[in-house]
């Protein structure tokens, strides 16, 4: 965990598999009424969210938050689009990054710090089939090494 991180959530762990992640931002989210309290309790899901910057802001896509169990009237809509919380200079890095081709941003996890949700975002680039091969064969040599010395 980076320094200062607090309680994870919610995590995006085909993230490492599908992507290269070239670097990694910390984010505050814009969110209403009762979704904190369903963060707070780990309904929130990450696997198809993606980062869009637009009029010079970032906005977190495709995030789905279920609405919270007491919540009633004042739930949300659990896919809608929310507003990212970051610096002007780092939302134009990001959008220069993001004009290469294959570059894309996407969560990889979610956390609670200083009782605020924070998501932290990746610059990444799409791996092919092959290097998916590759990364899987090389984890499961450091796999089998690991047994080989336990057993030592």
């Amino acid at each position: 965990m980076p320094k200062g991180e607090g309680k994870v959530v919610a995590q995006n762990r085909k993230a490492s598999h599908d992507y290269i992640i070239v670097e990694a931002i910390e984010a505050g989210i814009v969110l209403q009424g009762t979704e904190i309290k369903s963060i707070r309790n780990s309904r929130i899901n990450l696997k198809d969210g993606f980062v869009r910057i637009r009029n010079g802001e970032a906005y977190l896509s495709n995030v789905h938050i279920s609405p919270y169990e007491q919540g009633n009237i004042f739930n949300h809509d659990p896919l809608r689009t929310r507003k990212l919380l970051l610096r002007k200079k780092q939302i134009q890095k990001l959008q220069v990054e993001t004009k290469n081709a294959g570059m894309t941003i996407i969560p990889l996890k979610v956390y609670i710090k200083d009782g605020y949700a924070k998501v932290l975002i990746g610059l990444a680039k799409g791996k092919k089939d092959y290097d998916k091969r590759e990364s899987l064969k090389r984890k499961d040599q450091e796999r089998e090494i690991q047994r080989v010395l336990r057993n030592k």
